[in-house]
């Protein structure tokens, strides 16, 4: 089974870090990571202490982007992303 996980900000990082963990070291299970990197800094600190090296980084926040243009960014983004591990679950 193929596990792609997507995150972007330092909370959602904190949450998902266990998770990350643990389907790292499931049988069965080839897991990816892909960063949205909606706070670089914030998130790379928590990236660093959990030791999380994602597969995929979209760095995709930009100055004055709306929500509205960083998810429209996100999914335009993620399209390569999928086509390329085609996971099973997202």
């Amino acid at each position: 089974m193929k596990i792609l996980s997507v995150f972007g900000t330092r909370p959602e990082a904190v949450k998902m870090a266990p998770i990350v963990r643990l389907l790292a070291n499931t049988a069965g299970v080839e897991s990816r990571v892909c960063v949205t990197a909606q706070h670089r800094q914030m998130l790379d600190q928590v990236l660093n202490l959990f030791e999380i090296r994602p597969h995929y980084d979209l760095d995709l926040m930009r100055d004055d982007q709306s929500l509205a243009q960083l998810s429209a960014n996100i999914f335009t983004h993620l399209d390569p992303v999928i086509e390329d591990f085609r996971p099973d679950w997202v």
